[in-house]
């Protein structure tokens, strides 16, 4: 089974805006970007499978493969609870500091850590690898799920996933076979 993680097109957000989990417009370049993810991809296979973030900057991209679409709650970007769709400049400055030296561990106020986006993400690629669905997956998703999910086949520490550059637009290719997961590419 290929599996090709696809993170989303750039987004219409102001510089320094905490929007994990919030729905955010896409950048006035979302043709031209979807089209160039398109041109990173082979031909799609007769049973691919598109599966995306139930987040509209990802549906939007699923949508232009002309393809029926599942979504997944598990493939949403991690949640900031509180501090969606606020400034991080505006966020008091010692929780941010507590946060950005313990993310993995710990969370946003009414948010979720990093170690529980790899959880969650861990759940439904372990339960895609029995189902065995299609010859071809299209997992269109987030940096922080792409992470997480890297941090899981590679069975890494979860801090050591920022080490993995996810850039927009980017696609990363894995192929998992006679149950084991090969990389072939990552930030295409």
């Amino acid at each position: 089974m290929d599996i090709y993680l696809i993170r989303h097109t750039k987004t219409e957000t102001v510089n320094g805006l905490c929007y994990g989990q919030s729905d955010v417009a896409l950048a006035d370049s979302f043709v031209a970007e979807a089209r160039l993810i398109r041109e990173k991809l082979p031909d799609l296979s007769a049973d691919c499978l598109i599966i995306s973030s139930p987040l509209n900057r990802c549906i939007q991209l699923a949508q232009t493969f002309l393809r029926p679409i599942e979504t997944d709650e598990r493939l949403q970007e991690v949640n900031f609870g509180d501090w969606e769709n606020q400034r991080f400049a505006g966020i008091d400055a010692n929780m941010l500091k507590n946060w950005t030296e313990n993310f993995v561990t710990i969370s946003p106020p009414n948010g979720e850590s990093f170690n529980d986006l790899c959880r969650r993400a861990g759940s439904f690629w372990d339960e895609l690898l029995v189902k065995k669905p299609a010859q071809q997956v299209l997992l269109i998703t987030h940096a922080g799920v792409i992470r997480a999910l890297f941090a899981h086949v590679l069975q890494l520490p979860p801090a050591n996933a920022f080490k993995f550059r996810v850039d927009v637009g980017s696609v990363h290719k894995l192929q998992h076979i006679n149950d084991y997961t090969y990389i072939h590419y990552v930030n295409q």
